[in-house]
């Protein structure tokens, strides 16, 4: 599961499309309808706000809204709820770096002209719902940085 704190603008079809059915399975674990994932390390983040669920629904929103940009139709009515405020998690330069690093390294492969159009940047703006704060790779990150 890799629920992205990129903005979903930087994602590939298969990127977007991939994101938007793990972050689907990350709401259904957080409402308790799977046995599995339950221990989902990328999930420890949401548990940390007092509306997971809202914060899940918000990081949803932020990838349909990006897919209907391009012309896809994601099926919004899977967003079970969507937060009662403005919500923002902080999310860390060094955890945008390592995605943003295992991100060009699987658009390298599969869509080689939109990891050279990204190739310039070397910090990606987040998902909406995240705010970019100073910090290490996430404790709850389990990639192994590479370099």
């Amino acid at each position: 599961m890799r629920i992205w704190s990129l903005h979903p603008r930087y994602l590939d079809r298969q990127g977007l499309t991939a994101c938007w059915r793990e972050t689907l399975l990350a709401q259904a674990v957080l409402e308790g309808a799977t046995r599995g994932y339950t221990r989902h390390p990328q999930l420890e983040r949401f548990r940390a706000v007092p509306d997971p669920l809202g914060a899940i629904g918000d990081h949803l929103a932020g990838i349909a809204e990006e897919a209907t940009a391009r012309g896809y139709n994601f099926d919004t009515s899977k967003v079970h709820r969507r937060s009662a405020g403005p919500l923002q998690l902080e999310v860390t330069t060094g955890q945008l770096a390592l995605e943003w690093e295992h991100l060009l390294g699987k658009l390298s492969v599969r869509s080689p002209e939109l990891a050279a159009q990204w190739s310039g940047i070397e910090l990606p703006e987040a998902h909406p719902l995240f705010a970019i704060v100073d910090g290490p790779v996430a404790s709850w990150e389990r990639a192994v940085p590479q370099g």
